[in-house]
C-alpha cells in the first residue's frame, strides 16, 4: 500500500487547502445498501457525538433518527437507492447526549467498481451554514451598497472583482475590470505608483493606508480628481496570500480645498514678499524690475511693467477712445520663455499701441483686461507686432492678463502677464492677486518717477552751476568729474573751478558747503563767483580765502571748506592755501604718492582766523588730486584707511587723467552715499622753451 503525497500544482509545489470546509466542518457518512454505517469521518464524530467504532457497521436510523422519524428517513434513503436521484434538506438529528441538532444534508448514491451500491451523506451542522450564508449575503451586501470604491486584486495584480462604486468611480463597467490590471483599466493616470505600492503590500503584508491619488478616469476624462486609497493584503485561514484589497474613497473637494489654502498661503506669501521686495529704491527702472521679478513664475511666467510715456515724463495723460497709447517698456521678465522675452518691448524702448490694443484698453479705462484662454485671433491685440504674435505662438501663450498701475488716482502704465508653461488659465483668485500687486508697486513705482523727474532737475541745476573747461589751460592738462549723491534728490554744494591767470598761470578750486539743497546750491554759486573775481587780482592764496571767509561769514552762517591753488609753469611750483579741507595729493615720477602736508586751516565763515599759504614743487609730468570729501568718507572705514586706499590707485603718473578720474570714481564713491563728490585732477605740462 502507497502513501501519496500532498496534492500537487501545476508549477510543482503542494496546494493548500482552503479553509472553507473547516468552517463548515462538513461530515461524511457512507452507508451500504441495508442502511449500515460503513464509513464514518472525524467531522462525523464531532457533529453527532459518537466514535466511529460506536457507529460503524450499525444501522445509521437506530444512532441518528429519533423514533418518530425512522419510516421518513427509510422511505427517503430507499429513494435515494433506487432512483439515483440526490436528496437534499435540513432533518433533525439525534446527537449522542441526547440532544437534538438540526443538519443540512446532502444524500447521493454512489457504485462502486463491482457493482455494489452506497449511499453518501454529506452533513454540516444547519446554524453554522445559516451564520455563513448570513455572513456572505451581508458581505455581499455591504461591497455592492458601499459608497466606497472596493476591488480584489490575484497576485498578478489583475482585478477579481469590483463593487459598483468603484466601476462609477472609473468609468469602466465591472465586469470590464476583470482580468485587467490598474494601467489597463486607468489609461489616464499614472497607475504606476498604485502598481508598485499593491506590489508593496502583497510582499511585505503590511497595509498602506490614505495613499493620495490624482488624476483623471474615464468618468471624468478632463477634470482631475483625487482619492485616498488603502491596500492590504488578503489571505486564507491557512495564510494563503490570495491578492490584495483596495479601497478607493473620493476626496476631490477635500483636495480642491487644500489646494484653494495652499493657493491662498502663497497669495499672502507673495504680497508679503513684495512688501519687502519692490520699492527698496527710488530709481524707477529698478522699482519696475522688483515688480517684474515678483510676478514670474509665482503668478505668470512672463511679466511686463509699461508706463505711458506722457507719466514718465511727469504729465498727466487721458486717451479717447480711438488715440493710440505711447508706451515706454520699463521692465520684462521670463520663465523660461524665450520667445516671448523676444517678443516684449526691450526695457527703455517706446512702442505706439493701436487703440484696438488690449493693454491700451487697459491703460484707457483703468480697469483690468482678461483673457482666460487666448486664442489665435487674440494674439495680434496682445502683442505689438505681426512678428511678436508669431513669437507669442510660438511661445504658447495660452492665458493673458493686464492690469492699470494705478497711483493717486491716476493711471501709471500697466503690468502684463502671459501664461506658456503653467497650464492654468488666469482666474479670478489671480486676478485679485495681480491687482493687489499692481495696486502697491503703483505707489512705489510713482515716488520712484516723481523722485527721477526732481533728480532731473537738481542734477540740471547741479551742473549748470558748474563750470566747463577745456582740457590744457596754461600750464596743466586737466580733467575733471562731477559725481551727484546716490540717495537725495536735492542738489548739493560741492564744487570746482579751474580759473586762468596772467603768465600761463592756472587757479585750481575745489570747495564743500556744508549742506543741501538750494541754499547750499546758492552758497555755493555766490562763493564759485568771488572766487573767479578774486581770482583775477593774483592774490596770494592765503589772502584769497581770507576774503572768502568774510564772504561767507555774511551768507546765513553758510560753512564752507575749501582748496585754493595756483600753479606757475614757469617756476614749476604750484602756491596752496587750505581752508578746514581734506589735503590734496600729489604724484610725481620716482615718488610714491603722497597727501600734501597743508595747515589745515578752518572752514570759511568761521571767521577771525588766519590762513598759510605753502609753496609745493610740481615738476612736468606730476599730478595734482583736489576732492572732496564724499570721494573717501565712509561709515564703514576709517578715513585714514580710505586715504591710504586713495594713494594706492595713484600709482602711474602717466596714465591719462580721464582714466584716473574713472578709476578713482568707481573704486572709492560708493552708489549709496548721501554726499556729492568732485574731482580735479591737473598734470603739469613742460614749458615752452
Amino acid at each position: 500500500m502507497s502513501t501519496a503525497g500532498p496534492p500537487v500544482a501545476q508549477g510543482g509545489g503542494p496546494v493548500r487547502p482552503s479553509g472553507l470546509l473547516d468552517v463548515l466542518n462538513v461530515a461524511s457518512v457512507v452507508l451500504d445498501d441495508h442502511g449500515r454505517v460503513v464509513l464514518w469521518s472525524p467531522q462525523a464524530e464531532e457533529l453527532f457525538g459518537y466514535p466511529a467504532g460506536e457507529a460503524l457497521g450499525r444501522p445509521a436510523a437506530e444512532i441518528m433518527v429519533h423514533e418518530q422519524h425512522v419510516d421518513l428517513v427509510v422511505k427517503l434513503f430507499t429513494d435515494v437507492m433506487q432512483t439515483g436521484q440526490s436528496w437534499a434538506g435540513a432533518f433533525p438529528v439525534r446527537h449522542k447526549d441526547g440532544s437534538t441538532r438540526l443538519v443540512e444534508f446532502r444524500n447521493m448514491r454512489l457504485l462502486d467498481d463491482r457493482g455494489d451500491v452506497y449511499a453518501l451523506g454529506l452533513a454540516a451542522d444547519r446554524s453554522t451554514l445559516r451564520r455563513l450564508e448570513r455572513d456572505v449575503a451581508l458581505s455581499t451586501r455591504m461591497v455592492s451598497q458601499s459608497p466606497m470604491g472596493l476591488a480584489v486584486l490575484d497576485t498578478g495584480l489583475r482585478y477579481l472583482s469590483v463593487n459598483p462604486a468603484l466601476a462609477q468611480i472609473s468609468g469602466v463597467p465591472a465586469e470590464n475590470h476583470l482580468g485587467r490590471t490598474v494601467r489597463e483599466v486607468l489609461p489616464l493616470m499614472d497607475a504606476g505608483g498604485l502598481e508598485s505600492a499593491a506590489r508593496q503590500v502583497l510582499d511585505t503584508g503590511l497595509p498602506i493606508l490614505d495613499r493620495p491619488a490624482v488624476g483623471r478616469t474615464q468618468a471624468e476624462p478632463d477634470r482631475d480628481r483625487a482619492w485616498s486609497v488603502s491596500l492590504y493584503r488578503l489571505e486564507d485561514t491557512l495564510g494563503t496570500v490570495l491578492g490584495v484589497a483596495a479601497s478607493v474613497t473620493d476626496i476631490t473637494e477635500q483636495y480642491r480645498e487644500g489646494l484653494e489654502a495652499e493657493a491662498a498661503r502663497r497669495r499672502l506669501a507673495l504680497i508679503a514678499d513684495a512688501s519687502t521686495r519692490i520699492g527698496t529704491t527710488l530709481e524707477l527702472e529698478r522699482t519696475a524690475h522688483e515688480l517684474a521679478g515678483v510676478a514670474v513664475p509665482e503668478l505668470a511666467d512672463v511679466a511686463a511693467v509699461d508706463l505711458l510715456e506722457a507719466v514718465v515724463e511727469g504729465r498727466r495723460s487721458s486717451l479717447g477712445p480711438a488715440e493710440p497709447a505711447v508706451i515706454r517698456a520699463l521692465a520684462v521678465q521670463a520663465n523660461a520663455a524665450p520667445e516671448a522675452l523676444r517678443a516684449a518691448d526691450p526695457p527703455g524702448r517706446t512702442a505706439r499701441y493701436g487703440p484696438d490694443r488690449l493693454v491700451t484698453q487697459c491703460v484707457r479705462t483703468g480697469r483690468p483686461v482678461l483673457v482666460e484662454h487666448v486664442q489665435e485671433a487674440d494674439l495680434p491685440r496682445i502683442a505689438h507686432s505681426p512678428e511678436a504674435a508669431e513669437l507669442l505662438a510660438a511661445a504658447g501663450v495660452h492665458s493673458y492678463l493686464a492690469v492699470p498701475l494705478i497711483a493717486r488716482g491716476e493711471v501709471l502704465g500697466s503690468l502684463d502677464l502671459k501664461r506658456t508653461r503653467n497650464p492654468l488659465p488666469f482666474g479670478p483668485d489671480d486676478l485679485v492677486l495681480a491687482r493687489e500687486l499692481a495696486a502697491r508697486a503703483a505707489v512705489q513705482i510713482d515716488n520712484a518717477r516723481w523722485y527721477q523727474n526732481a533728480r532731473n532737475v537738481a542734477l540740471t541745476l547741479q551742473r549748470s552751476l558748474l563750470p566747463s573747461h577745456p582740457p590744457v589751460t596754461g600750464g596743466l592738462e586737466v580733467a575733471s568729474r562731477y559725481q551727484p549723491a546716490g540717495a537725495t534728490t536735492e542738489v548739493g554744494g560741492d564744487w570746482f573751478d579751474v580759473i586762468p591767470l596772467e603768465d600761463d598761470k592756472t587757479a585750481l578750486v575745489v570747495g564743500d558747503v556744508m549742506g543741501s539743497g538750494l541754499g547750499a546750491a546758492a552758497t555755493m554759486g555766490r562763493l564759485r563767483t568771488a572766487t573767479a573775481t578774486l581770482a583775477a587780482l593774483d592774490l596770494d592764496p592765503a589772502v584769497l580765502l581770507e576774503h572768502l571767509d568774510r564772504i561767507t561769514a555774511g551768507l546765513d552762517e553758510a560753512i564752507a571748506t575749501c582748496v585754493y591753488a595756483v600753479h606757475d609753469p614757469r617756476l614749476g611750483r604750484c602756491r596752496i592755501a587750505n581752508a578746514g579741507h581734506l589735503p590734496p595729493a600729489r604724484v610725481r615720477a620716482g615718488h610714491p604718492p603722497e597727501l600734501l602736508e597743508l595747515p589745515t586751516g578752518a572752514p570759511l565763515g568761521v571767521g577771525g582766523v588766519a590762513f598759510s599759504t605753502v609753496t609745493v614743487d610740481l615738476a612736468p609730468g606730476d599730478l595734482l588730486v583736489l576732492y572732496t570729501d564724499g570721494l573717501v568718507e565712509t561709515r564703514r572705514q576709517p578715513l585714514d584707511e580710505r586715504l591710504e586706499e586713495l594713494l594706492s590707485l595713484l600709482d602711474d603718473p602717466a596714465r591719462p587723467l580721464e582714466e584716473v578720474c574713472d578709476l578713482l570714481l568707481r573704486t572709492l564713491h560708493h552708489p549709496d552715499n548721501h554726499d556729492d563728490v568732485a574731482l580735479l585732477v591737473a598734470r603739469a605740462r613742460p614749458t615752452a622753451p
